[in-house]
Order: C-alpha cells, then sequence, then structure tokens
C-alpha cells in the first residue's frame, strides 16, 4: 500500500493572524491502496505535537465500488482542454453524499480517534463550511464535437467558513 504521508498534502493556512496558532489542512485521496493508518498515525502526532488540524479526504475509489453496487456506474466526461473529470448527475451526488459524509468520514474519525486526536467528521455543508456556485453548464469533449453538459453538480468553491473551523479547533476537536 501506498503511505498517505501528511508533508506533501498539508499546509499552514494562508490567513494566519499574529500571535494565533497556526492551522494546516491536511488532503488524503481516496484512491485505492491509500494506507489511511498511516496518514493517521502521522496526524495523531502532529495533533500530539500541538499542530491544529483540518483533514479533508477524498473518496473516489468506495463512490465508485458503492455506485456500480446501485446500479448508478461512475461515467467521466473530457473537456475540450483535455482535462477529464467524473460526470456529477444529481445521483451521484446523492452517491458522492452517503459516502464521504458516511463510511469514509466516520471511518477516518474511527481511525482517529482510535489514536487518541478527538477528532469530529463534518461534510463541507455542515456549518456551511464550504459555500460554492453550481456551474449552470460545463463543456464536454464528444469525439469531433463538443457538447454542452447542463445536468452536471459541478461547481466552484467560493468561501471557506475559516471562523466555524476556528471555533471547533479552539474547543479542542
Amino acid at each position: 500500500k501506498p503511505a498517505a504521508s501528511v508533508s506533501p498534502g498539508c499546509t499552514p493556512s494562508d490567513r494566519e493572524r499574529e500571535g494565533e496558532p497556526r492551522m494546516y489542512v491536511c488532503k488524503v485521496g481516496g484512491s485505492a491502496g491509500i494506507d489511511l493508518d498511516s496518514f493517521c498515525d502521522d496526524v495523531a502526532q502532529l495533533v500530539r505535537d500541538g499542530q491544529r488540524m483540518i483533514v479533508v479526504h477524498g473518496g473516489s475509489h468506495e463512490t465508485n465500488r458503492v455506485a456500480e453496487a446501485l446500479g448508478h456506474p461512475p461515467r467521466f466526461i473530457t473537456s475540450p482542454s483535455g482535462y477529464t473529470s467524473r460526470h456529477t448527475d444529481r445521483r451521484t451526488l446523492e452517491i458522492f453524499e452517503m459516502v464521504y459524509c458516511g463510511s469514509v468520514n466516520k471511518g477516518l474519525v474511527e481511525r482517529l480517534q482510535a489514536r487518541g486526536v478527538n477528532a469530529v467528521g463534518l461534510s463541507g455543508i455542515d456549518g456551511r463550511i464550504w459555500e460554492g456556485r453550481r456551474k449552470s453548464s460545463i463543456r464536454a469533449q464528444n469525439g469531433d464535437r463538443i457538447r454542452i453538459v447542463r445536468d452536471s453538480y459541478t461547481g466552484r468553491v467560493e468561501r471557506v467558513n475559516k471562523a466555524f473551523l476556528d471555533s471547533l479547533l479552539d474547543q479542542g476537536m
């Protein structure tokens, strides 16, 4: 299994204020074979060392597995510039919520708590942690043609509720 090191994907917040402890945001991917136990060991050590940590997780492998089991296999689209991404229709979004907010999130919280971290698992919608805007349409390459996709729930994060995250961290979460 590849190790999931916190070092490369762990960056300090760029909104640090003088006198405030630095907040680190760590992203762990959701591909098959990620060594979550090593990742959680590293996060737990950083927390014991006094670091304020926010962990953002992926879950694409588990989402694909659940989507297949539910009869809604993943579909991918390619932009005219060559970027390939998941086509996220309403049903796919529901599966994402089920997997990311459920099994993946709670599994990570359980691993961190087993290492003494007072972890809490939230999604971006909780406390308006992330706010964004859905794109009205996206362009996808379809052979020699470009098509407009309107049933996509793709969007862009526009705001992060750092005050809410700070309040949780201040309470030892």
